[in-house]
C-alpha cells in the first residue's frame, strides 16, 4: 500500500514538472517566433530598399508586397506598416500601376500621424500624382456590414464608407446583404475625376416565390462628384505659358511676314525711282547718295533706309516667332511632374455624349 502511494506521488510530481517545462518552453518560443517574423519583415524591406535604389522597380514591388503581408502578423509598429505601404505605392507608380499605387499610398496615409513629416509629404505627393491617372470612388453603404463588389470582385472589408480607385472605363458596383434588396450602380470613370455613390439597401419585402424570382436589383447611374480640390497659383502655369507662346509665335510670324512684304514693296519703289533718276542727264548712282535731303536722290536714301529697316525687322521677328513656336511645341512632349506640380496627362479621354437632340463625343484633355 505504501509503495503504491509512493509511486502515485512520483507520477504526480513528474506530470507537474513536465507541464511546467512545457509551459516555460511555450513562453520562451513565442518571443523567439515574434523576433523571427520581425526579422523576416526587415529583410524584405532591406531588399526592397536596395532594389529601389537600383531602380529595379519590379523587384522592389515584390519585396515590399511580401514585407507588407508579413507585417500583418509580425510584431511591427503602425509606423513601420505605413512606411512599407507607402514605399510599395511609390514603386508601383514607377511601373505605371497607378490604381494599386493610389490604394497603397492611401492605406499608408490612413496612419499619417505615425509617420514623420518628411514621409507624409513624400507619400502625399505620390498619391496626388497617382490619383491623376485613375478615377476616385467614394462609396457610402447602409447597412455598413453589406458586401460590396466592384466588377465582380468583392472588397475584403466592411465599412460604412470606402475610398477606392478604379481605372478609366466602365465599372459596375453592387451592394448585397442578407435580407436586403441588392443595389447596382454603373458609371464610367474618367482619369482625375471623383465619383460619389450612396448605396441604400432596404429590407427585402416579403412576397411570393414567383414575385421574388421576377424581382431585380435597382440600377442607378453614378454621376461625377464636384471636385473640391483648389489648385495652387502654379498648378496651371505650363498651360498658361503654352497659350502665351502660341499667341506670341503666331503674332511674331504674322508681323514679320507683313514687314518683309512691306520691304519688298519699298524695294520695288526704290528700283523704279532709281531707274527714272539714272535715265535723266547728268545723273549718276555715285553722286546720288550724297545729294541734299530735299532732292530726288534724298528721297531714294529715305526709301533705302526704310526698306532695310523693314526687311531686317521682319526677318528678326519671323525668326523670334519661329523659335518661340518651336519651344512651345517641345513643351507638349515635356513632363513637368519632376518639378512637383501636376504631371502631364499621357492621353486624351473621349466620352460619348447623347441626348434627345444630338449625339457626339466629349473630348477631355489637359495641358
Amino acid at each position: 500500500m505504501r509503495r503504491g502511494l509512493h509511486l502515485l506521488f512520483a507520477l504526480l510530481t513528474l506530470g507537474t514538472s513536465t507541464g511546467l517545462v512545457n509551459s516555460a518552453g511555450a513562453e520562451e518560443r513565442s518571443p523567439t517566433l515574434g523576433r523571427s517574423d520581425r526579422l523576416t519583415v526587415q529583410n524584405h524591406v532591406r531588399r526592397g530598399q536596395k532594389a529601389r535604389a537600383a531602380k529595379q522597380w519590379t523587384v522592389a514591388v515584390d519585396a515590399y508586397k511580401v514585407a507588407l503581408d508579413a507585417a500583418t502578423t509580425a510584431p511591427v509598429s503602425a509606423a513601420e506598416r505605413a512606411e512599407i505601404a507607402g514605399e510599395l505605392g511609390l514603386c508601383e507608380f514607377e511601373l505605371h500601376n497607378y490604381r494599386d499605387a493610389a490604394e497603397h499610398l492611401t492605406q499608408s496615409l490612413e496612419r499619417r500621424e505615425a509617420l514623420p513629416v518628411r514621409l507624409q509629404q513624400r507619400f502625399e505627393a505620390g498619391l496626388t500624382k497617382a490619383a491623376f491617372y485613375v478615377g476616385t470612388l467614394l462609396i457610402s453603404v447602409d447597412p455598413p456590414d453589406a458586401a460590396v463588389d466592384i466588377d465582380g470582385k468583392t472588397i475584403d472589408r466592411t465599412a460604412r464608407t470606402y475610398k477606392l480607385f478604379v481605372t478609366p472605363g466602365q465599372h459596375m458596383v453592387r451592394g448585397r446583404a442578407p435580407g436586403r434588396t441588392e443595389a447596382l450602380h454603373s458609371f464610367t470613370a474618367v482619369a482625375g475625376q471623383e465619383y460619389k455613390i450612396s448605396m441604400q439597401l432596404p429590407p427585402a419585402a416579403v412576397s411570393s416565390p414567383k414575385e421574388s424570382a421576377l424581382a431585380s436589383p435597382k440600377t442607378v447611374i453614378a454621376s461625377p462628384a464636384t471636385r473640391t480640390q483648389n489648385p495652387g497659383p502654379w498648378a496651371s502655369w505650363p498651360g498658361t505659358l503654352r497659350i502665351t507662346g502660341i499667341a506670341v509665335a503666331t503674332a511674331g510670324v504674322s508681323v514679320g511676314t507683313i514687314l518683309i512684304i512691306h520691304a519688298d514693296k519699298l524695294n520695288d519703289d526704290l528700283s523704279a525711282r532709281r531707274d527714272r533718276l539714272l535715265s535723266e542727264p547728268a545723273s549718276g548712282s555715285s553722286m546720288c547718295w550724297q545729294a541734299p535731303q530735299n532732292s530726288p536722290c534724298g528721297e531714294l536714301r529715305r526709301l533705302r533706309d526704310a526698306r532695310n529697316l523693314s526687311g531686317r525687322t521682319g526677318v528678326a521677328t519671323v525668326i523670334a516667332g519661329g523659335v518661340i513656336g518651336a519651344v512651345t511645341a517641345a513643351s507638349f512632349f515635356t513632363d513637368f511632374s519632376f518639378l512637383g506640380f501636376t504631371p502631364a496627362r499621357e492621353r486624351v479621354h473621349v466620352s460619348p455624349v447623347a441626348n434627345g437632340n444630338e449625339i457626339g463625343a466629349q473630348i477631355e484633355g489637359m495641358w
